[in-house]
Parts: C-alpha cells; structure tokens; sequence
C-alpha cells in the first residue's frame, strides 16, 4: 500500500495509476489526512467502460437484462414505403 499528496497525484497520476492497475492500493491525502483510494478493478470487471457502466446500472437494478440474448436490434417493419415517400417529397415540391 502506498500513500501520496493530491500535488504528487496530480504530476505523476500516470505512474500511480499503473500502480493500482498492477494490484496495489494507493491512499491519495491532503494534508495527511486520506482522502481517497485508488484500488485494483474488481475480478470479473468488464475492460470497456461502457459495459462497467451497464453492469452497475443492473447491479442496482436501475436496468434489468435481457432474458434472451439477440443477435443485434429487432427487425423493423418500413413506416411507409419507398414510392409513397418519394411521391409525397414531389408534392411538396410542386408547391414552393
């Protein structure tokens, strides 16, 4: 475990960062009082933020899963077709 003032944080963030990333924790004080961890991520978390985020959002059940697993969006049926927009396009055309 290590500890560090916020000013040495702040010039050498990079290096205690691959500190905590290497599975060390480091106790981040001002005026030396602990004011702040920077620990390891937890086993089984996800590299990409974005998954981080989804994870924790259903972890507080702010979102719940899918129950069955998709290969991608639903299929969507076409609002109009394609002629029918194109027509409606020249209309509104004709009448500028």
């Amino acid at each position: 475990m290590r500890s560090v003032g916020v000013k040495v944080l702040k010039n050498k963030l990079s290096e205690y960062l691959r500190f905590a990333a290497a599975g060390e924790t480091v106790l981040v004080t001002d005026r030396d009082r602990v004011i702040a961890e920077l620990i390891p991520p937890r086993e089984g978390r996800s590299v990409a933020v974005a998954d981080a985020f989804l994870a924790e959002a259903v972890r507080r059940g702010w979102l719940t899963a899918p129950a069955i697993r998709g290969d991608g969006p639903p299929p969507r049926l076409p609002v109009a077709s394609s002629q029918d927009l194109l027509s409606e396009l020249a209309g509104d055309r004709a009448d500028r």
